[in-house]
């Protein structure tokens, strides 16, 4: 198994936990949170889906999808363009509300990105300096585990929650 395969099936894993998560669910349900301060499914996903577009396009060097393929203003949230949801207060988790078709239409529209990028992720280059603003600097083998390990915490929140609700 080439290197880019393996990072593909890991992304191929965590869109599959998206899908199932969101299936069947509406929009309110997405809406949910179980505590005051805790993240909705809605939240979660959107937050993991920024996290990965703007990662992955930031070492790709390529333009996100967020905003390449319109998806900022589809989904028309009350947020700047370039919010991935890092830090956010309570209040602006929950201005997060989108529905199934959207999270799913926005997640799939990363992954396709995300995959075509991985296709081109060679042994050699995951030695390659992405990030100079961390000490040490973060190659970009280093950044492609770090977004599969919060998505897929992301991921796991946001099932662990529509249990919760169900």
């Amino acid at each position: 198994m080439k290197t880019s395969e393996l990072l593909l099936d890991a992304h191929s894993r965590i869109q599959e936990i998206v899908h199932d998560v969101v299936e069947g669910l509406d929009d309110k349900t997405l809406a949910t949170r179980p505590g005051d301060r805790a993240n909705s499914i809605s939240w979660l996903i959107w937050h993991l889906t920024r996290v990965q577009d703007d990662h992955l396009a930031d070492a790709g060097g390529y333009e996100q999808v967020h905003t390449a393929e319109g998806w900022h203003e589809r989904l028309g949230l009350p947020l700047e363009a370039g919010d991935t949801g890092y830090a956010h207060s309570s209040d602006q988790v929950a201005l997060v509300q989108l529905s199934a078709s959207q999270l799913v239409g926005y997640y799939d529209a990363v992954h396709a990105r995300t995959a075509s990028f991985l296709e081109t992720v060679t042994d050699d280059g995951l030695d390659r300096i992405v990030d100079k603003r961390w000490n040490p600097p973060v190659t970009l083998g280093v950044r492609l585990v770090s977004v599969i390990d919060d998505c897929a915490q992301h991921a796991g929140q946001a099932a662990y929650v529509k249990g919760l609700l169900s």
